[in-house]
Protein backbone atom coordinates (compact mmCIF):
# COMPACT_ATOMS: atom_id res chain seq x y z
CA UNK A 1 0.00 0.00 0.00
CA UNK A 2 1.15 3.29 -0.92
CA UNK A 3 1.20 6.01 2.36
CA UNK A 4 1.75 9.90 2.53
CA UNK A 5 5.47 9.02 3.33
CA UNK A 6 5.62 7.23 0.49
CA UNK A 7 4.10 9.85 -1.77
CA UNK A 8 5.98 12.65 -0.10
CA UNK A 9 9.60 10.85 -0.95
CA UNK A 10 8.44 10.01 -4.30
CA UNK A 11 7.86 13.43 -5.30
CA UNK A 12 11.24 14.48 -4.27
CA UNK A 13 13.01 11.89 -6.88
CA UNK A 14 14.76 12.35 -10.44
CA UNK A 15 13.09 13.79 -13.38
CA UNK A 16 10.99 10.92 -14.96
CA UNK A 17 10.67 12.83 -18.30
CA UNK A 18 11.02 16.71 -19.02
CA UNK A 19 7.77 18.79 -20.28
CA UNK A 20 6.36 17.66 -23.47
CA UNK A 21 7.92 20.02 -25.75
CA UNK A 22 4.72 20.20 -28.54
CA UNK A 23 2.17 22.63 -28.46
CA UNK A 24 -0.93 21.48 -25.92
CA UNK A 25 -3.95 21.67 -27.23
CA UNK A 26 -6.56 22.28 -24.16
CA UNK A 27 -8.41 19.54 -22.76
CA UNK A 28 -11.53 18.73 -21.80
CA UNK A 29 -11.95 15.38 -20.07
CA UNK A 30 -9.16 15.48 -17.81
CA UNK A 31 -7.64 12.03 -15.90
CA UNK A 32 -5.42 12.92 -12.55
CA UNK A 33 -3.09 10.45 -11.22
CA UNK A 34 -1.55 12.65 -8.96
CA UNK A 35 -2.98 14.59 -5.76
CA UNK A 36 -0.81 17.81 -6.56
CA UNK A 37 -2.11 17.56 -10.35
CA UNK A 38 -6.04 17.29 -9.18
CA UNK A 39 -5.44 20.19 -6.26
CA UNK A 40 -4.33 22.31 -8.69
CA UNK A 41 -6.50 21.68 -11.46
CA UNK A 42 -9.31 22.24 -8.93
CA UNK A 43 -7.66 25.78 -8.40
CA UNK A 44 -7.59 26.81 -11.52
CA UNK A 45 -11.29 25.96 -11.80
CA UNK A 46 -11.15 23.07 -14.03
CA UNK A 47 -12.57 20.72 -11.12
CA UNK A 48 -15.61 19.55 -13.68
CA UNK A 49 -12.74 18.55 -16.33
CA UNK A 50 -11.58 15.52 -14.04
CA UNK A 51 -13.23 12.74 -14.99
CA UNK A 52 -11.57 10.60 -12.68
CA UNK A 53 -8.42 10.27 -9.99
CA UNK A 54 -6.98 8.42 -7.41
CA UNK A 55 -7.84 7.39 -4.06
CA UNK A 56 -5.33 9.54 -2.60
CA UNK A 57 -6.70 12.55 -4.69
CA UNK A 58 -8.73 13.79 -1.46
CA UNK A 59 -8.26 17.41 -1.78
CA UNK A 60 -10.74 19.75 -2.26
CA UNK A 61 -13.70 17.65 -0.94
CA UNK A 62 -15.02 17.28 -3.87
CA UNK A 63 -11.99 15.42 -4.99
CA UNK A 64 -13.25 12.66 -3.28
CA UNK A 65 -16.20 11.92 -5.26
CA UNK A 66 -14.31 12.00 -8.88
CA UNK A 67 -14.07 8.14 -10.40
CA UNK A 68 -11.08 6.32 -8.72
CA UNK A 69 -8.86 4.49 -11.17
CA UNK A 70 -6.27 3.22 -8.43
CA UNK A 71 -3.51 4.70 -6.54
CA UNK A 72 -0.61 7.23 -7.37
CA UNK A 73 1.54 4.14 -8.30
CA UNK A 74 -0.91 1.40 -10.12
CA UNK A 75 -3.79 2.58 -12.04
CA UNK A 76 -6.52 0.92 -14.01
CA UNK A 77 -5.54 1.29 -17.78
CA UNK A 78 -8.98 -0.30 -19.26
CA UNK A 79 -11.08 1.52 -17.33
CA UNK A 80 -9.15 5.05 -17.53
CA UNK A 81 -9.51 4.21 -21.61
CA UNK A 82 -13.20 3.48 -21.21
CA UNK A 83 -13.62 6.87 -19.71
CA UNK A 84 -12.22 8.47 -23.23
CA UNK A 85 -9.93 11.23 -21.36
CA UNK A 86 -8.77 13.85 -24.04
CA UNK A 87 -5.53 13.82 -21.44
CA UNK A 88 -4.40 11.93 -18.78
CA UNK A 89 -1.99 13.29 -16.82
CA UNK A 90 1.08 11.28 -14.81
CA UNK A 91 3.50 12.30 -12.08
CA UNK A 92 6.68 10.54 -11.27
CA UNK A 93 5.36 8.04 -8.94
CA UNK A 94 3.35 6.67 -11.87
CA UNK A 95 4.20 3.49 -13.08
CA UNK A 96 6.71 4.21 -16.13
CA UNK A 97 5.17 0.95 -17.69
CA UNK A 98 2.00 2.39 -17.87
CA UNK A 99 2.59 5.10 -19.04
CA UNK A 100 3.78 3.27 -22.08
CA UNK A 101 0.85 1.11 -22.03
CA UNK A 102 -1.50 4.15 -21.64
CA UNK A 103 0.55 5.27 -25.18
CA UNK A 104 0.34 2.70 -26.83
CA UNK A 105 -3.51 2.42 -26.53
CA UNK A 106 -3.78 6.10 -27.97
CA UNK A 107 -4.11 7.84 -24.95
CA UNK A 108 -2.73 11.07 -24.41
CA UNK A 109 -0.58 11.55 -21.57
CA UNK A 110 1.46 14.42 -19.95
CA UNK A 111 4.28 13.01 -17.56
CA UNK A 112 5.38 15.94 -15.24
CA UNK A 113 8.81 15.79 -13.42
CA UNK A 114 9.23 16.05 -9.45
CA UNK A 115 10.13 19.82 -9.16
CA UNK A 116 13.30 20.70 -7.49
CA UNK A 117 12.31 24.54 -6.32
CA UNK A 118 9.73 26.89 -6.41
CA UNK A 119 10.74 27.93 -9.88
CA UNK A 120 10.22 24.65 -11.14
CA UNK A 121 6.53 24.21 -9.07
CA UNK A 122 5.96 27.67 -10.80
CA UNK A 123 6.42 26.29 -14.43
CA UNK A 124 4.26 23.12 -13.67
CA UNK A 125 1.85 24.99 -12.24
CA UNK A 126 1.89 26.88 -15.20
CA UNK A 127 2.42 24.21 -17.48
CA UNK A 128 -1.21 22.68 -16.04
CA UNK A 129 -3.01 25.64 -16.43
CA UNK A 130 -2.37 25.64 -20.56
CA UNK A 131 -3.31 21.98 -20.54
CA UNK A 132 -6.68 23.38 -19.27
CA UNK A 133 -6.81 26.53 -20.51
CA UNK A 134 -6.70 28.74 -17.88
CA UNK A 135 -2.99 30.50 -18.60
CA UNK A 136 -4.54 34.19 -17.71
CA UNK A 137 -6.54 32.75 -14.08
CA UNK A 138 -3.24 30.59 -13.44
CA UNK A 139 -0.59 33.68 -13.48
CA UNK A 140 -2.82 35.65 -11.53
CA UNK A 141 -3.16 33.45 -8.91
CA UNK A 142 1.25 32.45 -9.36
CA UNK A 143 2.10 36.66 -9.13
CA UNK A 144 0.02 36.97 -6.22
CA UNK A 145 1.48 34.19 -3.89
CA UNK A 146 4.39 34.55 -5.41
CA UNK A 147 4.57 37.99 -4.29
CA UNK A 148 3.67 36.81 -0.52
CA UNK A 149 6.87 34.76 -0.85
CA UNK A 150 8.79 37.33 -1.26
CA UNK A 151 7.50 39.98 1.63
CA UNK A 152 8.76 36.95 3.63
CA UNK A 153 12.06 36.47 2.15
CA UNK A 154 12.36 40.27 2.75
CA UNK A 155 11.58 39.87 6.24
CA UNK A 156 13.65 36.94 7.18
CA UNK A 157 16.60 37.94 5.42
CA UNK A 158 18.45 39.78 7.70
CA UNK A 159 17.84 37.65 11.14
CA UNK A 160 20.02 35.10 12.36
CA UNK A 161 19.81 31.77 10.26
CA UNK A 162 17.98 28.99 12.21
CA UNK A 163 19.67 25.29 11.92
CA UNK A 164 16.91 23.26 10.60
CA UNK A 165 16.41 19.50 10.34
CA UNK A 166 13.10 18.20 8.08
CA UNK A 167 12.17 14.93 8.13
CA UNK A 168 10.37 13.16 5.46
CA UNK A 169 9.55 9.98 5.83
CA UNK A 170 11.42 7.11 7.95
CA UNK A 171 12.68 3.65 7.58
CA UNK A 172 15.09 4.76 6.14
CA UNK A 173 15.27 8.51 8.03
CA UNK A 174 14.86 10.76 4.71
CA UNK A 175 15.41 14.82 4.37
CA UNK A 176 15.05 17.36 1.77
CA UNK A 177 19.02 18.15 -0.13
CA UNK A 178 19.09 21.36 -2.08
CA UNK A 179 17.67 19.64 -4.71
CA UNK A 180 14.33 19.07 -2.87
CA UNK A 181 11.59 22.38 -3.64
CA UNK A 182 11.43 21.44 0.34
CA UNK A 183 14.81 22.99 0.66
CA UNK A 184 13.42 26.24 -0.40
CA UNK A 185 10.84 26.59 2.51
CA UNK A 186 13.80 26.41 4.79
CA UNK A 187 15.90 28.82 2.44
CA UNK A 188 12.72 31.48 2.19
CA UNK A 189 11.78 31.05 6.13
CA UNK A 190 15.04 31.91 7.47
CA UNK A 191 16.44 28.65 8.28
CA UNK A 192 19.81 26.87 7.10
CA UNK A 193 18.85 22.99 6.07
CA UNK A 194 21.64 21.20 7.82
CA UNK A 195 21.12 18.23 5.51
CA UNK A 196 21.21 20.18 2.39
CA UNK A 197 24.39 18.48 1.21
CA UNK A 198 23.05 14.76 1.37
CA UNK A 199 22.98 13.64 -1.93
CA UNK A 200 19.77 11.26 -1.65
CA UNK A 201 17.83 12.19 0.92
CA UNK A 202 18.50 9.26 3.12
CA UNK A 203 20.33 10.46 6.76
CA UNK A 204 20.77 9.11 10.43
CA UNK A 205 19.92 10.21 13.45
CA UNK A 206 23.65 10.33 14.22
CA UNK A 207 24.19 12.62 11.91
CA UNK A 208 21.28 15.06 13.26
CA UNK A 209 22.65 14.76 16.80
CA UNK A 210 26.22 15.66 15.03
CA UNK A 211 24.39 18.65 12.95
CA UNK A 212 22.82 19.73 16.45
CA UNK A 213 19.90 21.63 14.82
CA UNK A 214 18.07 24.53 17.03
CA UNK A 215 14.58 23.18 15.20
CA UNK A 216 13.17 19.77 13.89
CA UNK A 217 10.21 20.02 11.72
CA UNK A 218 8.58 16.36 10.99
CA UNK A 219 5.82 16.10 8.27
CA UNK A 220 3.16 14.57 9.18
CA UNK A 221 3.03 10.30 8.23
CA UNK A 222 -0.18 9.23 10.03
CA UNK A 223 0.45 8.03 13.18
CA UNK A 224 3.68 7.70 12.35
CA UNK A 225 4.39 11.76 12.40
CA UNK A 226 3.28 11.76 16.35
CA UNK A 227 5.47 8.66 16.83
CA UNK A 228 8.63 10.04 15.49
CA UNK A 229 7.79 13.14 17.27
CA UNK A 230 8.09 11.23 20.65
CA UNK A 231 11.16 9.05 18.88
CA UNK A 232 13.18 12.50 19.37
CA UNK A 233 11.83 13.25 22.31
CA UNK A 234 14.49 10.97 23.91
CA UNK A 235 17.73 13.03 22.14
CA UNK A 236 18.10 15.29 25.09
CA UNK A 237 21.48 17.01 23.56
CA UNK A 238 19.99 18.23 20.95
CA UNK A 239 18.74 22.08 20.96
CA UNK A 240 15.77 21.52 19.33
CA UNK A 241 14.71 18.72 21.70
CA UNK A 242 16.29 20.95 24.57
CA UNK A 243 14.38 24.20 23.98
CA UNK A 244 11.16 22.01 22.87
CA UNK A 245 11.29 23.20 19.25
CA UNK A 246 9.98 20.41 17.36
CA UNK A 247 7.07 20.61 15.20
CA UNK A 248 4.88 18.62 12.86
CA UNK A 249 3.50 19.75 9.72
CA UNK A 250 1.01 18.64 6.91
CA UNK A 251 2.39 16.24 4.23
CA UNK A 252 -0.01 17.36 1.71
CA UNK A 253 1.05 21.22 2.01
CA UNK A 254 3.99 20.09 2.17
CA UNK A 255 5.02 17.48 -0.33
CA UNK A 256 1.91 18.63 -2.42
CA UNK A 257 1.67 22.13 -2.70
CA UNK A 258 -0.12 24.81 -4.73
CA UNK A 259 0.82 28.29 -5.22
CA UNK A 260 -1.24 28.89 -2.29
CA UNK A 261 -0.29 25.88 0.04
CA UNK A 262 3.15 26.82 -0.64
CA UNK A 263 3.06 30.25 0.93
CA UNK A 264 0.40 29.16 3.52
CA UNK A 265 3.13 26.03 4.43
CA UNK A 266 6.08 28.59 4.42
CA UNK A 267 3.96 31.24 6.62
CA UNK A 268 3.87 27.96 9.21
CA UNK A 269 7.72 27.23 8.89
CA UNK A 270 8.72 30.61 9.26
CA UNK A 271 6.45 30.76 12.59
CA UNK A 272 8.54 27.92 13.86
CA UNK A 273 12.03 29.38 12.86
CA UNK A 274 11.36 33.04 13.78
CA UNK A 275 7.98 33.31 16.21
CA UNK A 276 8.37 36.90 16.81
CA UNK A 277 7.91 38.14 13.42
CA UNK A 278 4.55 38.28 11.67
CA UNK A 279 4.07 36.64 8.21
CA UNK A 280 0.60 36.06 8.20
CA UNK A 281 -2.13 37.78 5.61
CA UNK A 282 -4.06 38.81 8.76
Amino acid sequence: MINKATVCLALLAVYLSAYPAEKEKTAIKIVSLGPAVTENLFLLGAGDNIVADTVYCTRPLAAKNKEKIGNVNIVDVEKILSLKPDLVIATPLTNPEQVIKMRNVGLRVALLRAPRNLKELSEQFMYLAKLAGRDQYARKILDENLARVEKIKEKTKHLVKQKTFIQLGTNPLFTASKESFVHDYIDFAGGINVAGDSRTGIYSREQVIKDNPQVILIVTMGMAGEREKENWLKYKTIDAIKNNRIYTIDSYEVCSPTPISFVKALQEITGYLHPDIKVSDE
